[in-house]
């Protein structure tokens, strides 16, 4: 019997050591080295039946040829968006968020409404409570398959037996195989079974939906190289004590990464938001300080978020810099900037700022609407609901312009606004009649348009 060989894995980078130290020579962190079985004699990779094992050999580039194989549309728009158009035959893809965020009711209700066979391992629920689900999503499906495996042999076995389209995985960190004597969630287990997905995605051209769990930090648990070894990575985030869910790409090597999908959540499941920016402005019962609407945009999409301003006299020494959804450095960098060009002593006060809908926005585009809103309730005055901003600000209070300015336009039209705040140095090729673009090059200029 040869002998077991084993090796040294960092849990928090996944790099290989042939013997333990106190320091992982890759990420730094001490104390994050554990031993583990690297593999068995008797490894062999997953196999169909009848199957012909070739040898690859290099090709010219201009000589490969290409399938007509098209991209696979699912009912879920927002999905196919964050995608790039669809899902691409063979390919793996990585969904991670916080437990109870809906990672899993996203994956059924996909597996529940596409029209072909597709099979749903889980290692985490049994059937009855995967069924359970279902019944309170009030979807049927003829062409939904749950299986409850941990072992990647055994889903395989059943793979080649159902033949399906698609296959989802929830979740990786609960699979484990044969060919590594470790236990389930393990650097060197995760890596095997990845592996194993990944030739079995790429030689059948079914694509695979693998769901992992995060660390305290954010991060998708396992080693770093995880991230590395599939095609597509989403991250799936949201307050669980908020509505709104949001679906971004965070890898993506058939399309953008810049794509965000938003879903309500509800009691029968996930609703896709076909237009967020309604949901993004909140109500409000008259008029009120402190708040302003910011044209921005994700990917291709253009939303109108609301920005609401907090200003006040600080009751410490030190004054509160507070946001959620904006960048805190950039708000220091605006304040600074009214303090230095418009004259505002705004170095005594709290700054507070939060974009509603609990989103997170890093378009520098919202920078006028944010010191629009910071004036705003500085002087305790209202803005009109019918104003919205699309500029970003200078650090010698020039007012810069944005990029696709004329999509940030048509969406404000759309949605009724009358008038939007733009930089003078934008170019418009197309006039939009419905609405009056308000051009200004300085604050200055800004704030005798607003508040003088």
């Amino acid at each position: 019997m040869s002998k077991v060989k084993t090796s040294f894995f960092c849990q928090s980078c996944g790099s290989q050591h042939t013997q333990w130290q106190g320091q992982c020579n890759s990420c730094k962190k001490w104390n994050t080295l554990t031993e583990e079985v690297v593999n068995k004699p008797d490894k062999k990779n997953w196999s169909l039946n009848n199957k012909v094992i070739t040898i690859s050999k290099p090709q010219k580039i201009n000589q490969i040829e290409l399938s007509s194989e098209s991209r696979i549309k699912t009912s879920d728009a927002e999905l196919n968006r964050v995608l790039g158009g669809g899902i691409i035959p063979g390919a793996l893809m990585l969904l991670g968020g916080e437990p109870g965020i809906g990672k899993s009711t996203l994956l059924l209700q996909i597996a529940m409404t596409m029209n072909f066979k597709v099979l749903y391992v889980s290692g985490e629920e049994s059937q009855r409570q995967i069924k359970i689900r279902s019944n309170r999503m009030d979807i049927n499906s003829d062409q939904c398959y749950i299986l409850s495996e941990t072992k990647t042999q055994n889903i395989f076995s059943q793979i080649e037996i159902l033949a399906p389209e698609l296959v989802i995985i929830d979740s990786v960190q609960t699979l484990h195989t044969d060919f590594i004597d470790t236990s389930p969630g393990s650097v060197s287990q995760i890596k095997e079974s990845t592996l194993e997905f990944i030739k079995f995605a790429k030689e059948t051209h079914v694509p695979v939906f693998l769901v992992g769990h995060i660390t305290k930090d954010g991060q998708i648990a396992g080693p770093k190289i995880l991230e590395h070894m599939v095609d597509v990575v989403l991250h799936f985030e949201g307050d669980r004590n908020h509505i709104y869910r949001i679906l971004r790409t965070q890898k993506n090597r058939f399309g953008p990464t810049s794509e965000i999908g938003i879903y309500e959540m509800q009691s029968k499941g996930l609703r896709a938001v076909s237009n967020p920016s309604e949901l993004l402005i909140s109500e409000k019962d008259g008029n009120m300080s402190g708040h302003a609407i910011a044209a921005t945009i994700e990917g291709i999409r253009p939303l109108m978020i609301e920005i609401q301003a907090l200003v006040s006299t600080a009751v410490y020494g030190t004054p509160q810099r507070t946001t959620s959804g904006y960048n805190t450095k950039r708000l220091n960098m605006l304040l600074a900037v009214l303090e230095k060009r418009a004259g505002f002593a705004l170095g005594t006060k709290d700054v507070f700022i939060n974009i509603t809908g609990g989103i997170t926005v890093a378009d520098p585009a919202i920078d006028l609407a944010v010191i629009a809103a910071i004036l705003s309730s500085y002087h305790d005055i209202d803005l009109s609901e019918n104003f919205c901003f699309a500029a970003e600000v200078g650090l010698s209070g020039e007012i810069r312009p944005v990029p696709k300015i004329e999509q940030r336009i048509h969406e404000a039209s759309k949605l009724g606004f009358e008038t939007i705040v733009i930089s003078k140095f934008a170019k418009i090729e197309k006039q939009n009649k419905y609405i009056k673009v308000l051009a200004v090059s300085k604050i200055e200029a800004l704030i005798k348009k607003l508040f003088c």
